[in-house]
């Protein structure tokens, strides 16, 4: 007899940003197979919240990145840079960054940054640090350890785009992504991971959105984002402002809705944008979905333990 790798979602951020309107981190989560693990975003307070929950840098194997917006990346040269190395008990080998290129739509799209650029310009600005540190810790070089991938997409309003492709496997983890919609962010993907033990469905930022949907479907944790919209109506808000949060974000009661289409067996809110109570977020979303909710916050744990399975060979 042999054990099936528990698989476990760790929530180590659950705020919307840039903005600090509570006591919860920048939203990142992990994707624990085992004694390995997988990051999905790389908020603010990430890098600590991962070490309280007990993950090293030894044992970090890939990272996702939903879409560029600051709030989701802002501390992946922090993650990088305190998970490298023996000395902290971090990757001594190659580890892998995947994200969304450079956005082709947007007017200056050629000369802005796409993943592989803000990972090269990340290890450029910190390459003094890097070099002393190789010759003055006995570090590897952290430019050697480092594979930064851009996600090939289908294009936007392409039938391609409503169905879900592969991004990454190794022997423990498929992961498979869609793009969502998130105007007027391009790409913006919501990302898959399939284990043995079951299957983790993260939204990134987006509307309500179909093909996020399909992605998730039969899933056993959804991890999708909300946003109350009266929160910032109610202070003032400028119009701007709130058309974003409108056609770019998804209310509680839409991401129940998704969650009902895809048979999804638990949500999960997270990255929440604007102010409101748990009982809030969650009774908002029940009415629309009628299994199981939770409203994360930093640290939630949520395990996918099956029962053991037959050795073979």
């Amino acid at each position: 007899m042999t054990s099936i790798p528990t698989t476990e979602l760790v929530t180590l951020g659950t705020a919307a940003g840039p903005a600090i309107r509570g006591p919860e981190n920048g939203i990142a989560s992990a994707v624990v197979v085992g004694d390995s693990f997988y990051m999905v975003d790389f908020g603010l307070g990430c890098v600590r919240a991962a070490h309280d929950a007990g993950l090293r840098g030894r044992d970090f194997v890939a990272g996702f990145v939903t879409h560029l917006h600051s709030d989701h990346v802002v501390e992946l040269p922090g993650f990088l840079l305190w998970n490298w190395g023996a000395p902290v008990d971090g990757f001594t080998r190659e580890i892998q960054i995947l994200g969304p290129g450079r956005d082709e739509a947007h007017p200056h799209g050629r000369r802005l940054a796409g993943t592989s650029d803000m990972v090269e310009h990340t290890l450029q600005a910190f390459s003094y640090d890097v070099d002393i540190r190789v010759k003055d810790e006995a570090r590897p070089d952290l430019g050697r350890l480092v594979r930064p991938t851009e996600i090939r997409t289908p294009e936007y309003g392409s039938a391609a785009a409503q169905s879900p492709f592969a991004v990454y496997e190794d022997d423990l983890v498929r992961v498979s992504a869609v793009l969502v919609d998130h105007p007027p962010v391009r790409p913006a993907l919501a990302f898959r991971f399939d284990t043995e033990a079951g299957s983790i469905t993260f939204s990134g930022d987006t509307a309500e959105c179909s093909a996020l949907a399909r992605l998730a479907e039969g899933t056993d944790i959804l991890v999708h984002e909300a946003v109350n919209l009266e929160f910032f109506a109610g202070r003032g808000f400028h119009p701007t402002f709130l058309n974003h949060q409108s056609e770019s974000h998804t209310s509680p009661e839409g991401a129940g809705r998704i969650a009902t289409r895809a048979g999804a067996k638990r949500l999960v809110l997270s990255h929440l944008a604007g102010v409101a109570t748990a009982e809030e977020w969650e009774g908002r979303a029940r009415s629309t979905f009628a299994g199981a909710v939770d409203v994360a916050r930093s640290g939630d744990r949520f395990a996918l333990t099956p029962a053991l399975a037959q050795a073979t060979g």
